[in-house]
């Protein structure tokens, strides 16, 4: 039996600014993206029409699902009638700033790429991935990126050196990522990340960015989730040189010198309603 196993990887943002609102509705942004190596298992299998099923029973596996829009979009676009069953496990927190839905959305076009033999090429694979949602097309290959436009533009970095990194999700907390955009508002940002001399310091490494980092749209989210900054500081506290919010949130992500450290900063959550999990960045995904 035909199977196509794919890595769903989930993403931070090491540098997050907004430098406008677009025509169309859309904010334009400047972003940093870097994959983690926490993720999600997409299996394709035959089966009738498009089926799937998630190991989490409290996640639509309709279509709304990002994954059976990716399924549809690539059965559609190339007249494929779509008799595969996908099995999705989650790993990656849900509804947690980490684009866990847009990357299996991404693995289903990898996956059914490879599955219904297409050969199509990266930058087609994106240009789909942008159909679906303004993360997907850097999750088609992940590793260190710039994302400009409303986030589908992508330009690959060189693999920022390893760095161990600590993620925080509040258990109970979901962020609207329209709502942030929406209520952003520039004059409360006191300082904008330095996205141009971010690039030129990744291959340095997680200490060489730090003064470079910051997301604008925690000023956002923390004023209205003020547990979030009570996250980030017992963090830092417990040793971790840098910690931020992901995305639009909720998820805080730290960054830490040595695995000692980060299992320091994992326990110093304990008073607080999170999951957790300790991961490393990845590089770039071969397609």
């Amino acid at each position: 039996m035909k199977k196509i196993i794919e890595s769903a990887y989930a993403k931070i943002n090491l540098g997050l600014k907004i430098l406008g609102k677009r025509s169309d509705g859309y904010h334009e942004v400047s972003m940093i993206m870097q994959s983690v190596g926490l993720k999600d298992e997409i299996i394709i299998e035959p089966g009738r029409g498009i089926e799937l099923k998630c190991n989490l029973p409290g996640l639509s596996c309709g279509a709304d699902n990002l994954a059976c829009k990716a399924a549809r979009l690539l059965a559609d676009r190339y007249q494929i009638i779509p008799n595969v069953h996908i099995t999705l496990n989650k790993k990656i927190f849900l509804a947690a700033g980490l684009a866990g839905g847009s990357s299996d959305a991404a693995a289903v076009l990898r996956g059914l790429n490879k599955y219904w033999e297409l050969d199509l090429r990266l930058s087609e694979l994106e240009k789909l991935a942008a159909e679906i949602g303004s993360d997907v097309p850097f999750c088609i290959s992940g590793g260190t990126a710039l994302a400009k436009g409303r986030g589908e533009v992508i330009i690959p970095l060189a693999d920022m050196p390893e760095t161990i990194v600590v993620l925080a999700k509040p258990r109970s907390l979901e962020v609207s990522t329209a709502w942030v955009y929406k209520n952003y508002d520039r004059g409360r940002v006191v300082q904008m990340p330095c996205i141009w001399n971010m690039m030129e310091k990744l291959p340095q490494g997680g200490h060489a960015i730090v003064p470079c980092m910051g997301n604008v749209l925690e000023t956002v989210t923390i004023p209205a989730h003020p547990e979030i900054a009570s996250i980030k500081a017992a963090m830092l506290s417990a040793g971790a040189y840098y910690a931020m919010m992901s995305g639009s949130g909720p998820t805080v992500f730290a960054l830490a010198d040595d695995m000692k450290t980060a299992e320091r900063i994992e326990a110093s959550l304990g008073d607080f309603d999170v999951e957790t999990a300790i991961t490393v960045t990845t590089g770039r995904m071969k397609i």
